[in-house]
């Protein structure tokens, strides 16, 4: 049986995880490159028995090179408290790292696809973003390692496209969350559902009418492979994916609250910094070059992963530690 081989880089993340079950259900080869500074070997444990499947623990900052047909590159530290602390590791991976698997794409004649984000808009001056936005980055800011990483990275896609002809996409990744997502990202769903499985209070800065999208992380993988294998003439330009369906904030910890029947109390704090009140991706070019949208309600994408949370803590509550919640995206 003729497979083909498919390179995904952070495999053992969150999204890459769910990427390479979901390629080899349809009968790829999967080759999965990572090396666990941010992600976690038990999200593929189960895919180590696969024929079809190879794990490659590596730095993708080292050059490598294999043969194949396809190259996902999402190695990324994408947890804000994550690339925070480690700022050099993040930018030495979203810019080595992509012109490495840029080089690899070049060399085996692979088509390669970037999962950037929405940080490259940073502190966006709109609430819906388009591609067309340059974006709102400060470039010593605190998460300019993160947000000018992701830039670069795009810019080292179009510099390989020019000049080498490779066939680049660039996946911009707004909020994704699921089963397998990490306590320690940061942000606000996987936060709230620790606290409410705890019993704890759900802090929110401000009112909580804030609102932000959040996409499950199944829409997402369907969303990165339909950009991987679309033959657009326009696929070699940025398509946001993401979901554009806004929740208040303070809704979502009331829906957390409400699916995992605890008694958590809802607490606001005060901000140290303004709130930004939207932001929400325009989804016009992925609508109309792919044919998608995220379709998985978000009380079906909460309740799969507090059935994951609930597993993983009681399997290993040392696994899991809280974190505070960043008001971030």
């Amino acid at each position: 049986m003729n497979r083909d081989k498919i390179i995904v880089t952070g495999g053992a993340g969150l999204i890459g995880s769910h990427l390479c079950r979901r390629l080899l259900a349809e009968g790829n080869q999967v080759i999965c490159i990572d090396n666990f500074a941010t992600s976690r070997p038990d999200l593929i444990l189960d895919l180590l028995g696969n024929p079809a499947f190879e794990l490659i623990r590596r730095d993708v900052t080292i050059p490598y090179f294999m043969r194949a047909s396809q190259i996902y590159h999402l190695a990324s530290a994408a947890s804000p408290p994550t690339y925070q602390n480690f700022p050099t590791e993040t930018i030495r991976t979203a810019v080595l790292g992509t012109i490495h698997m840029l080089e690899l794409a070049r060399q085996s004649g692979a088509a390669m696809l970037l999962a950037s984000s929405g940080s490259v808009y940073g502190n966006a001056t709109v609430s819906t973003v388009s591609e067309d936005y340059w974006g709102n980055v400060n470039p010593v800011g605190v998460r300019s390692c993160n947000e000018e990483g992701k830039r670069a990275a795009e810019a080292a896609c179009v510099a390989y496209r020019l000049q080498y002809h490779t066939d680049t996409r660039i996946a911009r990744i707004f909020n994704t969350y699921g089963p397998g997502v990490d306590i320690r990202d940061g942000r606000a769903i996987p936060n709230f559902i620790y606290n409410a499985l705890r019993g704890e209070d759900i802090v929110i800065y401000g009112n909580g009418m804030q609102t932000r999208c959040f996409c499950y992380v199944d829409d997402m993988v369907d969303g990165l492979i339909r950009l991987m294998n679309t033959r657009s003439r326009d696929r070699n330009e940025p398509v946001n994916l993401g979901s554009d369906r806004e929740i208040a904030v303070r809704s979502l910890a009331e829906e957390v609250i409400r699916l995992t029947g605890s008694r958590s109390r809802i607490v606001n704090l005060t901000p140290d910094k303004p709130v930004r009140r939207h932001r929400t991706p325009d989804l016009r070019r992925a609508h109309a070059m792919l044919g998608w949208e995220a379709t998985t309600p978000i009380t079906e994408g909460l309740s799969h992963t507090i059935e994951y949370f609930t597993r993983a803590m009681q399997d290993d509550p040392r696994r899991v530690r809280q974190a505070s919640w960043v008001e971030m995206d």
